[in-house]
């Protein structure tokens, strides 16, 4: 709990058209700068009214009993804001006064947090993905964390929240969490979605993002080569362990599929397309976003290969894959064996259907957005950026394409 300036003071405040006589008294709270004035519904001489002191003057009965009001209501500030220390709760003239009143209208960024969780859970799959509310939660929990390393509190009230709240938030995220960049920025991302809620609810006067840059930086996405993705499709492995988990990162090279998607993927998302093809016909767990993908020889020989697995037969799926950990360390070892200089994980499949299984063999960039369940191009952009051998290949096509022209003008 960070030390406040704490004040009390009372005072007399003339009533609206003033014309001599009684005035009210007010108790003014004042923490840290801020005040606010409480009125006790006291009505007192000023000329029986010590300003400096703040009390009634005299030994008459009137003025005794005014003073020993005023003395209660003294303690009772006092006791409010010892309630709000040993509560771990933000103490400002609003809590104070609330306690003092006995009501509780605060409005707490981590209770209306919690509360937006919980209806964004109940709309879970129809509106949101399972993925959006884990990051929801995930936010959560570090701004709880970063409140009670902060400012040694529980909760505090929204009002609060100002842009050294946020700067500092997104400082703690990137030093003491350690996250990087981009993760930082995401779960600032959710923060602020909460927090516009709370401006639109009319909670808050301003945003207080209105001055803070979110920018993502480019990552460069890892992603397999034809020769090296050509190397582990017909890499023969003694352990029958490896050659499954190799089998199906293969079907997620040639799917696009990622490891969520692969795990829960059915018979019956294996349809007939408007080509009379074999389609996987899926929607992705992270996002729910619609996901059609055509099947090439490749995936269709590994789904006809494990059709009969007992795994499959069991849980109905197509794939017997393991967990997301165990694959990730086999197919280190994969690499390994085939001679890959890369850390090889699952999600490194996605990337390279993205890249060298489609846009490198020049399938359009709207129908690879289509296939990976992508809601904007922007997404399936950041894949195209790194196809140098792409870019050969079209300059080597003009440059043919030109040299013809030349050789026909003649």
């Amino acid at each position: 709990m960070l030390d406040k300036s704490f004040g009390l003071f009372f005072f007399l405040k003339q009533p609206q058209h003033y014309k001599g006589g009684d005035m009210f008294i007010y108790l003014r709270i004042t923490v840290n700068g801020k005040s606010k004035d409480l009125s006790t519904k006291r009505l007192w001489n000023p000329a029986r009214w010590d300003a400096r002191s703040g009390k009634a003057t005299g030994s008459r009965e009137d003025a005794k009993a005014i003073n020993l009001l005023l003395m209660t209501l003294e303690s009772k500030a006092h006791e409010a804001r010892r309630s709000l220390i040993d509560e771990n709760k933000d103490i400002s003239v609003q809590s104070l006064k609330d306690v003092m009143m006995g009501v509780d209208n605060r409005r707490m960024i981590l209770s209306i947090f919690e509360k937006h969780n919980e209806r964004i859970g109940a709309l879970v799959p129809q509106e949101y993905s399972p993925g959006t509310l884990d990051l929801f939660k995930r936010t959560l929990d570090h701004t709880r964390s970063f409140m009670q390393w902060k400012y040694g509190l529980n909760d505090m009230e929204i009002t609060s929240l100002d842009y050294e709240f946020i700067n500092d938030f997104s400082f703690w995220l990137k030093t003491v969490r350690k996250c990087q960049h981009n993760s930082a920025v995401k779960y600032m991302t959710y923060f602020k979605k909460i927090v516009l809620q709370c401006v639109k609810s009319k909670w808050l006067p301003g945003d207080p993002f209105s001055d803070f840059k979110m920018t993502k930086r480019e990552v460069e996405r890892p992603h397999l080569t034809e020769e090296e993705l050509l190397a582990i499709y017909q890499k023969r492995f003694v352990s029958d362990r490896l050659t499954q988990v190799r089998d199906i990162f293969v079907f997620s090279c040639y799917t696009g599929l990622a490891y969520a998607d692969v795990q829960k993927l059915k018979k019956t998302e294996i349809v007939t397309g408007v080509d009379s093809m074999k389609w996987i016909a899926t929607h992705r767990q992270k996002t729910d976003t619609p996901s059609r993908i055509p099947l090439m020889p490749v995936p269709l020989a590994i789904l006809e290969k494990y059709e009969d697995h007992a795994s499959c037969r069991v849980k109905g799926t197509v794939l017997p894959i393991l967990s997301n950990q165990k694959m990730n360390a086999y197919l280190k070892e994969i690499a390994d064996v085939c001679g890959i200089d890369k850390s090889l994980s699952f999600h490194i499949a996605r990337h390279t259907f993205a890249t060298t299984v489609t846009l490198s063999n020049g399938v359009p960039i709207e129908s690879v957005a289509k296939m990976l369940g992508h809601k904007n191009l922007r997404q399936t952009q950041h894949y195209a950026k790194v196809l140098d051998k792409k870019v050969g290949d079209d300059m080597q096509k003009l440059r043919r394409h030109l040299l013809a022209v030349q050789e026909d003008s003649k």
